[in-house]
């Protein structure tokens, strides 16, 4: 509501007492009573450098340190980040329990250059996925050593059941075809090529379906494979002389 007019004041009165009233308050806005422009300007200029002081750490890759108000900043650099990500993607990598019939077991180190040969021979048309296709090529494969072998199998060891696969070292040494384990069965049907983790696969020594018409045809490509076939099969039957029976 607006203040009445005191009919009792004149009009030069009234212009008097708003005179004094804008004094008042002039007077407690330099004594500092109510707004403090000079300390928000002070903090935007400080927060302005701050902000120069990251980006220009940011850009040049260096990790750095600054307080603004008792909490700290943190600016690391890309190769530090990079390297604690592996860390932790190494360390959160999933490996169930092993079956305990696993031998010979493939480290780190064979397990590469065995899915390495996986992922080749999915690529050329030569490999058989699943335990059906696996038995069923093992069934025709000859009794008789040969040299090299018509195929190598590769079993994950981390299945359950283990009456899955447990059948499977029994008929490669029925037939005389070498087969290595390895960890992870999501690491072996990534190498396959298959989105679904598998337990076990073979790869054969011959070039199938739709890479063999075209081995015809350029015969480089079937030649690599063979070289590629010939390795593979010194790794696992390497590994396969420590196994005890």
């Amino acid at each position: 509501m607006a203040k009445e007019k005191d009919p009792t004041l004149s009009k030069e009165e009234r212009k008097a007492l708003k005179r004094a009233g804008k004094e008042k308050t002039k007077r407690s806005d330099s004594n500092g009573v109510h707004k403090h422009k000079d300390s928000k300007k002070e903090k935007k200029k400080e927060r302005a450098a701050l902000a120069e002081k990251v980006t220009n750490a940011v850009e040049s890759g260096k990790a750095v340190i600054v307080a603004e108000d008792e909490e700290q900043v943190v600016v690391k650099s890309g190769v530090e980040e990079d390297e604690n990500k592996e860390k932790k993607e190494v360390s959160t990598r999933p490996v169930g329990a092993l079956v305990p019939f696993a031998n010979p077991l493939a480290d780190e180190k064979v397990a590469k250059k065995v899915f390495r040969g996986v992922k080749k021979a999915a690529a050329s048309k030569s490999l058989k996925r699943g335990v059906k296709e696996v038995v069923k090529a093992l069934r025709k494969s000859p009794t008789v050593p040969s040299s090299p072998p018509p195929g190598v199998v590769v079993l994950a060891a981390d299945i359950s059941p283990m009456d899955v696969i447990s059948h499977i070292p029994v008929l490669c040494e029925d037939h005389s075809i070498p087969y290595i384990y390895v960890t992870s069965r999501a690491e072996l049907g990534m190498a396959g090529q298959t989105k679904r983790p598998t337990s076990v696969v073979m790869v054969t020594a011959s070039v199938g379906g739709k890479a063999k018409k075209e081995g015809e045809k350029e015969k480089e490509g079937e030649g690599e494979w063979k070289e590629t076939f010939a390795g593979l099969v010194k790794v696992i039957e390497r590994e396969g002389r420590h196994v005890k029976i």
